[in-house]
């Protein structure tokens, strides 16, 4: 029988790896799908149930990835002093910007020449991280009362914004502009560092670092003294208030999202258009929806047992090591396809510089997107398989990192 804090960090690796692997099928998706450079798929008037659906369910992954890496963050600080937790969450903040910049950026793009620099997931855990490993000195207390209001007050900006301008342009092209999007408001953020270069900004900081935050708070909970039960029952009242937050404030048609939901002329587009909630920046609705459904896994979790769960597992335990490379191979079959259908090399980066061997009207139905998605995920089954047996065998410090 699987000791009580073993079987803590199985659940925790099992609901990671879940959303490791659903992730993939939104970049496979961005990729291969032939709609996917055109058109959104969550608008209620041009998408179906099946292509809503496959964006829809990745919306749980970047909430439960930003969570648990604060829920980490938490763990690992147990055997370090104070000053060493806050110093190594910094130190691996900054690192994981500069992958952002360097390794995930030329993963996406392919293109060495770095015209567009994506900010994103990475880099919304990295600044969290900083930011908490500068805040984690604090109080719990404190601490849990800066996740809470971060986490549940942010959209109170939409309100101090003027009602005709978007969001961040209280003065267009000025700092305090341009610092809004950065920290609270960034949807498609684009900055310009030159004529060929521009950074795209995805994710604005603070609504994540509350999420992190919050993973953090949630981390004694998860003490090996801490009763299972307990633990279970506070998980479960957790995720299911949230979702009923979600569901009554949605419902009201005010506070928590950016945009409001429309009744349509069909069921199903009013469905698509209630639950189209905003990730860029992630709302208090869209938080709730995905977080208050992982919470309640993260519980029920804890009693998996199987073949599937030592499967997912295993993604589970080298995250950064996966998400690294996903993107790597999703282009590497990008690039074979490109290719094979008869594209040559003046034709691999567009004119807009942003995804190399994307040309004009690429792409294929969702069946062909699935396929793709399920034989990437296999292929790095072994790579990740390997890498978690290496972390597990040995103790450098720069595995701390990966």
């Amino acid at each position: 029988m699987p000791s009580l804090r073993s079987n803590r960090i199985h659940s925790i690796d099992i609901l990671r790896g879940i959303v490791m692997i659903i992730m993939a099928i939104d970049h496979t998706r961005d990729y291969f799908h032939l709609p996917a450079q055109t058109s959104d798929p969550l608008d209620p008037n041009t998408t179906s149930l099946a292509i809503y659906l496959t964006r829809w369910i990745t919306h749980f992954c970047a909430p439960t990835f930003v969570f648990l890496s604060g829920l980490s963050a938490y763990l690992s600080s147990r055997n370090k002093t104070a000053g060493e937790a806050g110093l190594f969450l910094i130190k691996r903040g900054l690192w994981l910007v500069v992958v952002e910049i360097v390794i995930v950026t030329l993963g996406i793009t392919f293109n060495p020449f770095y015209n567009f620099i994506i900010l994103q997931v990475i880099w919304a855990i990295g600044t969290s991280m900083i930011v908490l490993g500068l805040l984690r000195t604090l109080p719990y207390k404190v601490l849990l009362v800066i996740g809470i209001l971060l986490f549940f007050g942010h959209d109170i900006v939409w309100y101090l914004l003027p009602a005709s301008s978007p969001a961040g342009a209280m003065a267009p092209g000025s700092a305090t502009s341009q610092w809004l999007k950065f920290l609270l408001t960034a949807n498609v953020n684009i900055a310009k560092l030159n004529g060929s270069h521009l950074i795209g900004d995805f994710y604005a900081v603070l609504p994540w670092t509350g999420v992190m935050v919050m993973g953090y708070a949630l981390g004694p909970w998860f003490a090996a003294t801490y009763p299972a039960e307990k633990r279970r029952k506070q998980l479960i009242i957790c995720g299911l208030s949230l979702f009923a937050l979600f569901l009554v404030l949605r419902g009201f048609n005010t506070y928590g999202d950016p945009t409001h939901w429309k009744h349509m002329d069909t069921p199903l587009k009013t469905f698509f258009s209630f639950f189209r909630v905003s990730k860029y920046p992630p709302s208090l609705m869209y938080l709730s929806a995905t977080l208050g459904v992982s919470l309640t896994a993260l519980a029920l979790l804890e009693s998996a047992r199987g073949k599937w769960t030592q499967v997912v597992t295993v993604y589970g335990r080298v995250p950064f090591f996966y998400y690294i490379l996903h993107f790597y191979l999703l282009h590497l079959v990008l690039v074979v396809f490109f290719f094979a259908t008869g594209h040559n090399i003046s034709q691999a980066i567009p004119d807009n510089g942003f995804i190399a061997f994307q040309p004009p009207g690429f792409g294929y139905s969702l069946i062909v997107v699935y396929i793709i998605w399920f034989c990437v995920v296999a292929a790095l089954y072994r790579p990740c398989r390997w890498f978690s047996r290496y972390k597990m065998e040995h103790r450098q410090w720069w595995l701390s990192y990966i």
